[in-house]
Order: structure tokens, then sequence, then C-alpha cells
């Protein structure tokens, strides 16, 4: 049976968008669709498939004028910040750059007798469900290496973000990939775990929360469908005592703050060394009420609302609950909070790791300050949390960021930089914050298997 998918738009709790969800015999037949022209696809040569992607994602920059306010009614970005584009094409171009050599064949040996090689294939039909937070940009983290790999693609986005797959899929029909080889669709929660346990796919890669990714995981139990998950974050920034301190409130604040910050890998706890302590949070508070919430198609808005009341009901929550066990909050209410989707944004200090707003993942403009007096101290505090994507670490010595970075339990350690994605790198996480990782070479291996040649020459 079809359902309807809603998305609420957060700028005035209007309905923005409306799309029926397939039925199971629907999406099934989507499913074969996309397995049946797998083999076609990848049948052809890597630089034509390489092309047919980067003119899809040409095709979504040349939608972006539109793209931007659609992102504000749906998710409530601001106009002012441009969207997306930058950094999907981005990703995409260094997918492309770097194809041939992360799926090129290992050469073992060739002598007179024997060649041997392992060669990298397409999984088949790889199945991604994106966020709603930065939808354009994580969706194209899988997509595009998947295309170019030669696997078929089908997107399901998630309600908040109803049009993106839609835009997509138009723009990379439109450059001339087959409709069966990427999908856009419609799915319930039910219809999505029936698919997957019916080994519709050959890889998941989900990212969302943490609840979302055991869902996902109990769907393929014993489908031996691989999965590549990004769930939860908690992610700690670390000023040590030589750091650039205007540097590291800039960049820091800017990394819990932006997007309402509803970012995966947004800076969610901070701790700074007691000789700077105090100027930090100076710095931090000048800059944080210098901001101006509000309608983010108005051009001047600095942070627009949370996506959905319900998001900023945690994040208040959260607040509240460690007031009330002696934090500070600092941030006095501003005038456009509204008590829902508009929510101030918050500054704590006098914070503990036995508060929720410390453990638990916040996902919206909060962050708490900790004073420390030493490296292993910070490094215990950033260790103590349940989730493990990225840490970002301040200071001039870049032997020491190393050291630091070696003891903590994360997937990306970042030195004087923050809450930003190097499609050169691996992007991965440990701990609660999931498995698998996307874009880089490591990309490539992910969404392919390997497959070993072992030839004997026929010899007189």
């Amino acid at each position: 049976m079809s359902e309807t998918l809603t998305c609420i738009s957060p700028i005035d709790g209007s309905v923005f968008a409306e799309r029926p969800t397939a039925t199971l015999q629907q999406a099934k037949d989507a499913a074969d669709r996309a397995r049946k022209a797998q083999a076609a696809w990848a049948a052809r040569p890597l630089q034509e498939r390489i092309d047919l992607v980067m003119a899809g994602v040409a095709a979504v920059g040349e939608m972006n004028d539109e793209i931007v306010p659609e992102l504000a009614r749906m998710m409530g970005r601001p106009v002012r910040f441009g969207g997306e584009f930058g950094g999907f094409n981005e990703r995409a171009s260094h997918m492309a750059q770097i194809a041939a050599e992360g799926l090129a064949p290992i050469e073992v040996g060739e002598d007179a007798t024997f060649k041997r090689y392992i060669k990298r294939v397409p999984l088949g039909v790889v199945f991604v469900v994106a966020p709603w937070n930065y939808p354009y940009m994580t969706a194209i983290n899988t997509v595009a290496p998947a295309l170019i790999a030669g696997n078929t693609v089908m997107l399901k986005h998630a309600t908040q973000t109803l049009l993106v797959g839609e835009r997509m899929a138009q723009a990379f029909h439109s450059a001339g990939v087959p409709e069966d080889v990427f999908q856009n669709i419609f799915l319930s929660h039910d219809t999505t775990s029936a698919l997957i346990a019916d080994n519709a796919f050959d890889f998941v890669n989900f990212t969302g929360s943490v609840g979302g990714g055991q869902a996902m995981e109990r769907a393929a139990a014993g489908t031996f469908t691989g999965t590549g998950l990004e769930l939860g974050g908690k992610d700690p920034g670390y000023v040590m005592d030589d750091a650039d301190l205007d540097a590291a409130v800039d960049t820091l604040i800017d990394g819990a703050m932006f997007n309402s910050g509803q970012c995966c890998c947004g800076i969610e706890r901070i701790y700074v060394h007691e000789s700077l302590y105090d100027a930090f949070v100076e710095k931090a508070l000048a800059v944080v009420r210098g901001y101006k919430l509000g309608d983010p198609l108005d051009p001047d808005t600095t942070i627009g609302p949370m996506a959905n009341v319900r998001f900023a009901k945690i994040v208040r929550d959260q607040i509240a609950e460690a007031v009330e066990a002696g934090a500070t909050a600092h941030i006095d209410t501003f005038a456009e909070d509204d008590g829902g989707a508009y929510l101030t944004p918050q500054i704590l200090t006098e914070v503990t790791h036995d508060m929720r707003v410390m453990r638990e993942e916040s996902f919206g403009p909060v962050v708490g300050i900790m004073k420390v007096t030493s490296d292993e101290e910070a490094i215990a505090l950033m260790n103590d949390s349940d989730f493990g994507l990225t840490a970002s670490l301040w200071t001039q010595d870049l032997d020491r960021a190393a050291r630091v970075g070696d003891q903590i339990e994360t997937g990306t350690v970042f030195m004087n930089r923050a809450d930003y994605l190097d499609p050169g790198l691996c992007w991965t996480g440990c701990k609660q914050t999931g498995r698998g990782g996307g874009l880089s070479v490591i990309g490539y291996h992910n969404l392919t298997r390997p497959k070993s040649y072992h030839m004997k020459k026929v010899t007189k």
C-alpha cells in the first residue's frame, strides 16, 4: 500500500511538498530494472561513465539558482550561503580524477608460465539512503563513485529534503545516464526493510541516526548484503596552549553553529587549555551574539531555523537539563526564538560529561566548553564518547597534533581545521558513528569487490 511522504517547511510549518511512496511491488520492479541494467552500464568504457556522471553533476549546477531557495524552504539553511554545489562538484570531480587509479587491477606478477592479477569489479545494485542536512553533498559521496565504478544506483532521500533525489535524477538523466541506471525512489520504512531483506541490493549506504543504522543492519541480517553506515556524532575540538586563539574561536564556533548545528562532523564539545580558556569563551560569546536568527530566505539571516520542530525540542531539552544540573547558558534568548524551529544558538560552560548535552548527539546550535590542564586530560575527555567521526586539534606543533591524534578514537583528525570533508581522504568513523568508508581510493574499494585471476599459460 502506498503512503504519502510530507515535507514540512521549517520556515512557517506549512506543507512544502508531498510524494506518494512506491508499493512493495513497484519497488521490487524498480530494483529488478536496476539489476538488469547493471551489466550493460558496467560494460561501457570507464571514461564514458566518468563523462556521463560529470555531465550529470554539471546539470545539477545549472539548477543551483532554483536549488538554493528550495533547500531553504525544505530544511532551513540560509540562502546567503549559496547551497552545496561547490562541495558537490569537488567531491564528484575528485572521484572522477582518481577513478582509473582506484579501479585499476593489482598486478601480482607475470612470467613465462603465469599471469596473475586482481581486478576491482562492481558490486551490482547500490542503494543510497541519504540524509537531509547536506542532502546533495552526502548523496554524491556514494552516487558518483558507485556509478563510475559500474554499479547501478537507487537513491532514497529523506522526507525533509523530498525533492533532492528528483532533482539529481532529472539532472543525470538529462546528461545521458540511463533512467534504470540511476533511479530516485520514494519508500516507506517498511518497504525499505523488505527490499533489503529480500536481497534487492548488493550494497546499502546509509547516513543517519544510530537507530536508523541498526534498522538497516537488522534488515540485512543473514543476506550478506554489505553496508556502509555513517551514524551519530559528538565531535570534539581541543584548543592547546599554543593555539592561534582567534582562528580557533572562529573555526570551532562556526563548526558548532553553521547550518544551525546540523552537520555530521559539526563541533559539539570543546576543550580549551586553562591558559586560553577565559579568552576563548569571551571571543566565542561575541561571535554567537552577532548572529542574526531568522527567515532563511532573507539574505541578511546568518542562522536559520532547525529543520524540524522536534529536532529543536531535543536541543532545548538538553540545554535545560544541563542548566538545571549546574551549567551556565551565556546567550540570552533571541527575539526571533519562537519556541519552535527557530532556536537561539547557545554556549554552555560549567558542563560535565554527566550531562546529556556533552554525551548524546545534539545536532543543533549548542556547544559545551570545558577547561583542561593537559593533553592527557583532553584525550581522556575526547575519548569519553560513544561516537568517533572527527576531532579538531588546535596547535602550532605538527608533531604534537599527530601524537595526540594517534590516541583519539576517531575517524578523522583535523589540525587547525574543522567541519570539512576532504575527498582525498577516507570518510569514516568508529564506535557508534558507524562502519565502512567513503570517498578516496578506499571509497572505490568499498563499492567494488576483488576478483582474482590466476592464468596459466599453455607452453610446449
